[in-house]
């Protein structure tokens, strides 16, 4: 059972395992709040790494989401394997009361690597990239492949968070780690009115 990531507490039963995720899945805070009540770690990963709260952002279960998060003892940098975090993830969906919530609980703005606000750039959600910066997000933070939020934005995203961006400060001139510009990306996503634009926002000097 420990290659599953199982944490237990004591009352809580080693077979409450798969009902969390379970209970996370369809949306039954009641079931979890049980299970929390009798000891089980509010921090437990799914067999594949997969951090509760986390689950509840990617599944839209908002009851479930909202209970873990108020729940004592949540670890507001939890990561799954992939080494993605729980505001990365809230970032990406656009829950703005959970990114409140998490970077209140002391969850990290910027990091090494993807940071929440590439995530909110690949999602088109303004709302979440607006509170990010509003809480010091590097507006050009790199990604492993030199990825900056506005390329993410371009090419995942959309049009208006490209643009929230850019006025913001984001600078097109600069290049991934295979030499592609934002203007690429947007192209490769067949946005060319914004291609376009970030072109000439590029070749302007200065």
């Amino acid at each position: 059972m420990a290659a599953t990531g199982l944490m237990v507490g004591q009352g809580a039963r080693a077979d409450s395992y798969s009902d969390f995720f379970l209970y996370i899945e369809l949306d039954r805070p009641e079931g979890l709040q049980k299970l929390l009540r009798a000891g089980f770690d509010v921090n437990s990963r799914n067999p594949k790494g997969q951090h509760g709260l986390y689950m509840a952002f990617r599944n839209d279960s908002e009851k479930a989401a909202e209970l873990l998060l108020g729940w004592p003892g949540l670890d507001p940098e939890g990561t799954n394997a992939q080494g993605e975090t729980l505001l990365m993830m809230a970032a990406m969906k656009g829950q703005i009361d959970a990114m409140k919530k998490l970077i209140a609980l002391g969850a990290a703005v910027n990091r090494k690597g993807w940071t929440p606000l590439h995530y909110a750039a690949s999602g088109g959600q303004q709302a979440a990239i607006i509170l990010l910066l509003s809480h010091g997000a590097e507006l050009e933070a790199r990604g492993p492949n030199g990825n900056t939020p506005l390329m993410m934005a371009a090419g995942y995203g959309t049009i208006d968070s490209a643009r929230l961006l850019l006025s913001r400060g984001a600078d097109p001139k600069l290049v991934d780690g295979g030499d592609r510009h934002a203007s690429d990306y947007a192209r490769k996503a067949g946005h060319e009115g914004l291609a376009k634009d970030l072109e000439a926002l590029a070749a302007k000097p200065g």
